[in-house]
């Protein structure tokens, strides 16, 4: 398959998608942006890259007990948040490994992959560099941000890692491996989806204050079903995006205007994310207040 690319049309989205972000969020990037207190000890984390899932694991552990200590306090970085949903996703990858998996070193490989590109955009801004992806850059340079909650945190991290991450990684998968099919190994991808479906709704309500369960507790199996929806909807589109820019790989230029156009994208989501985040913590005593009354006048109370 030979993909038409539009080279002056991808530049010029990329360009307008970073204008209607700032429109969004003008929030600037913190002065010195690098995971101080913590900037060393994160750096020799990331100075070496994961050769298994196992080393992937370990680099998520120790990733997580910095993140931790950062400020504002301890547990409270809007980006452990984020971390700690991942390692969790990634430990039951590592248990699905053994198990047994159409193609295991297609997906541990992916896996990898994957993590390499989280790996990469934490080194970048811990190093001070422009070059981190915009995707990221929204959600690191709010890790102090109390009014941000640690769901919506955690989400922003989903974004950034299914939007802009994976398919770079099935990019990275498949140049070792061979081009991408759909046999053997897109079960395997697909497995992913069973796991985010399990362990998402748990998180999700670990991560949620006590109105943000009020309203979960309301709308019952809801959440849940849209939730299911929407991670199956972006890892599918990932796979395509994936497949498209496999085409323009051997063409630096052309595959980093993709890059960049996707990443872009990407953080709009994020800023509008934020955004609504705002609205709704904003109303949120009242709708606790609204939701109790609704229960009462329904029985429930």
């Amino acid at each position: 398959m030979t993909t038409t690319f539009d080279r002056e049309l991808v530049h010029g989205s990329a360009d307008l998608l970073r204008e209607k972000r700032t429109l969004i969020s003008a929030l600037e990037i913190p002065k010195g942006r690098g995971w101080d207190p913590m900037r060393e000890r994160m750096g020799e984390v990331l100075s070496t890259q994961p050769q298994g899932i196992t080393e992937v694991i370990k680099k998520l552990v120790i990733t997580q007990l910095i993140l931790d200590d950062l400020p504002p306090s301890p547990t409270n970085n809007r980006v452990s948040a984020f971390n700690a949903l991942y390692l969790k996703i990634t430990q039951r990858v590592a248990d699905a490994l053994k198990t047994g998996v159409n193609s295991p070193d297609f997906l541990e490989l992916l896996d990898v992959e994957f993590a390499k590109r989280y790996f990469a955009a934490l080194n970048l801004w811990n190093d001070d560099d422009e070059d981190t992806p915009d995707v990221w850059e929204v959600l690191f340079k709010r890790g102090h941000d109390l009014r941000m909650s640690r769901l919506t945190a955690a989400m922003l991290g989903v974004n950034a890692h299914i939007n802009h991450d994976l398919a770079l990684a099935l990019i990275g998968t498949w140049n070792e491996l061979g081009a991408p099919t759909d046999d053997q190994i897109h079960p395997d991808y697909l497995l992913v989806n069973e796991i985010f479906y399990q362990e998402i709704p748990p998180l999700r309500r670990g991560f949620s204050t006590r109105w943000q369960n009020e309203i979960d507790e309301f709308v019952g199996p809801l959440d849940d079903w849209s939730q299911r929806i929407l991670v199956r909807v972006t890892r599918a589109h990932a796979w395509d995006q994936g497949r498209e820019m496999w085409d323009l790989r051997n063409n630096e230029k052309d595959f980093e205007a993709a890059r960049r156009a996707m990443d872009r994208s990407a953080s709009l989501i994020a800023e509008w994310a934020i955004f609504g985040d705002r609205v709704v913590t904003g109303a949120g005593w009242g709708v606790t207040g609204t939701l109790a009354l609704i229960r009462r006048a329904l029985g429930q109370a």
